[in-house]
């Protein structure tokens, strides 16, 4: 009879290489955990999905769609501790969450468990060499799954020029975001973001909304700071962003016939940095444009497999200085059909 042994990873390898759902498998069953998780330094909530891998007979898709094939449903216990110069500072114990908005995929779906823990970041987190160590125990077989991430630390923005007060989008030679790269970053994702104010009927509320407009990655030569960074962007390509991502498609919470007027507000640079794991995990799984298609298997997991990094953002915005958007821009956009109207002052 044949068995199957699937992993999180070797799973999404079935739908892209059209292998069969059946596989002979020469081993015994062991436990095998799958962990990925980031500590996003921003936020004040972080989640770890802990999944296993699983073994059965018949259809591995079948066996995905079940929740207790691939989850550890108590048997584990999960902590982040953050330590200082390999001291210990504090320790956070996670918690089962459920997630209820997943997609309809490979695995069980919309609900799916993930564990959870809620913290901040201290400040001074450079200045105290504070890094993050993961550790999941296994309370039936008493297996200790770990690994640790350190984190970016803040980093210099010199194009667009700190205190800019306005920026335009109108002018025809390609324009540039320049900054210097952070220790422990490694990869980095460039976003402009345009705010604005939109009227809607029948109450005439005001509702803020943003778009993005996203740029291709840039990387670093290492982890080390200072190395000098560039990105070259057409300024034009903001207005065709603004036709794509501004009307409401169908399907949308509102519709356009709701907008009685829309009004500019303001724009931000953000830069979000992912540490050296995550770059290297995200350069193994991209795409091949060779004849050979296998990839080696990355994992920064003992004892188990997956990612554990983090990531950073940072914003040319202040709580002093916020860039507006610029009288040229706001005319063109005025007269660029996506009901934009004068916004009185600006």
């Amino acid at each position: 009879m044949k068995k199957n042994l699937i992993t999180l990873l070797a799973l999404t390898a079935i739908l892209f290489n059209g292998c069969e759902t059946d596989f002979d498998v020469t081993a015994e069953w062991k436990d095998i955990t799958v962990v990925y998780g980031l500590i996003s330094q921003n936020d004040t909530v972080h989640y770890i999905k802990v999944n296993k891998a699983f073994l059965g007979q018949g259809n591995a898709l079948t066996y995905a769609q079940e929740a207790d094939s691939s989850s550890y449903l108590g048997q584990i216990d999960v902590w982040l501790i953050e330590k200082s110069n390999n001291q210990e500072l504090r320790r956070f114990k996670l918690d089962t969450t459920v997630v209820y908005n997943k997609e309809t995929g490979i695995f069980y779906a919309p609900e799916q468990v993930v564990y959870k823990t809620g913290f901040r970041v201290p400040s001074d987190y450079v200045a105290k060499k504070i890094t993050y160590h993961l550790e999941i125990n296994n309370l039936i077989t008493g297996k200790v799954v770990s690994s640790l991430t350190p984190l970016v630390h803040d980093f210099n923005i010199e194009t667009p020029r700190p205190g800019l007060q306005a920026i335009n989008f109108t002018a025809e030679s390609n324009q540039r975001v320049k900054w210097s790269s952070a220790v422990n970053g490694r990869r980095y994702d460039v976003t402009i973001r345009f705010w604005f104010d939109e009227v809607h009927a029948p109450a005439r509320d005001t509702i803020a909304r943003y778009v993005d407009w996203d740029f291709s990655t840039v990387k670093s030569s290492s982890v080390n700071s200072g190395e000098p960074m560039e990105l070259l962007y057409a300024p034009s390509g903001f207005f065709n962003m603004c036709h794509t991502l501004i009307p409401y498609k169908q399907g949308s919470s509102f519709t356009e016939d709701q907008v009685l007027a829309r009004l500019v507000n303001r724009v931000e640079f953000l830069f979000a940095v992912a540490g050296d794991e995550f770059n290297t995990y995200m350069e193994v799984n991209e795409p091949s444009s060779g004849i050979v298609q296998d990839k080696p298997t990355y994992t920064n997991i003992v004892n188990g497999i997956g990612l554990f990094s983090c990531r950073f953002v940072k914003s040319s915005e202040t709580p002093n200085v916020k860039m507006r958007v610029g009288p040229s821009t706001e005319e063109r956009l005025i007269n660029e059909g996506l009901k934009f109207v004068k916004k009185i002052g600006n």
